[in-house]
């Protein structure tokens, strides 16, 4: 437990050294997933560090997601971007891979917005649309605050009868309708990866009630929610699940397919952050 805090408090003040609070300090995080890096274009950046430079901070491994943290604003927000992030199946504790959203967290962020590419789990999806993460299901087989826990953060049995924000998740749809984006809302189902599903597995996520799968998202918006931020979170469908179309899955379709929508994502994005400021 001293060990998660004291690399958190690492991590904190080595970014306040680069960017003291009284320059920056952010009131949005968002995580940016596999292939939705772009977004960055749209910050007006006052500093971008390597997570190589922060204690604490894992370089991701996996392509698609290039390891910083850019601090500066959107449409006037401050605003927190960590560019790519770490996974569990890299090999990593859960703790680690919540560590960059409690950093955000430690360095003043209210919101945390996350994003990720998943596989969609209804045949009515088409790579490139996007859904609203409503609720998750934690099939990872671990979780973020197991061990003692640190009361300094939140309660020993944190509540997650709403882990997304209700008003966030309906002010996404509302963005989302008006930009006339073929987009759902649904259960999120986290899995460690790092195989894709197989088609059984994929009939037994549909018959728990989700709409999509991925191997993200679900440790840090626990993490978030222990410590009281509020979590909303997005996906980009870049494939159907196994067994829903003739085509096998790979890293490079998922890549390829949120890179054709990056632009679509980054507008979306822009709207979404600037409307916080209201």
């Amino acid at each position: 437990m001293s060990s998660i805090v004291e690399s958190l408090e690492s991590s904190v003040a080595y970014i306040r050294s680069v960017c003291p609070p009284t320059k920056l300090k952010p009131r949005v995080a968002v995580v940016l997933g596999s292939g939705l890096g772009s977004f960055v274009n749209n910050v007006d950046v006052e500093v971008a560090i390597p997570y190589t430079d922060i204690p604490g901070f894992i370089p991701p491994s996996v392509e698609g997601h290039k390891g910083r943290l850019i601090l500066g604003h959107v449409k006037g927000v401050p605003t927190a971007v960590l560019q790519g992030r770490i996974h569990y199946y890299e090999g990593h504790s859960m703790a680690t891979v919540a560590h960059p959203v409690r950093t955000a967290a430690l360095l003043g962020c209210e919101i945390v917005m996350l994003t990720n590419s998943a596989g969609g789990l209804d045949p009515s999806m088409k790579p490139g649309d996007f859904m609203v993460i409503d609720d998750h299901i934690n099939l990872m087989g671990d979780n973020p605050l197991k061990g003692p826990n640190i009361e300094a953060f939140g309660p020993r049995f944190p509540d997650m009868t709403e882990a997304y924000d209700r008003k966030l998740s309906g002010t996404m749809a509302e963005i989302l309708t008006k930009m006339a984006v073929k987009h759902y809302r649904g259960v999120y189902c986290g899995v460690s990866g790092p195989t894709y599903e197989t088609p059984a597995e994929v009939r037994y996520l549909q018959q728990l009630g989700g709409k999509a799968v991925g191997m993200s998202t679900v440790p840090e918006t626990i993490a978030a929610n222990h410590l009281g931020i509020r979590v909303c979170a997005l996906s980009c469908i870049t494939n159907l699940a196994a067994g829903l179309s003739q085509n096998k899955l790979s890293h490079d379709e998922v890549t390829e397919t949120a890179r054709a929508v990056e632009t679509k994502f980054g507008q979306f994005l822009v709207q979404f952050i600037s409307s916080l400021e209201a």
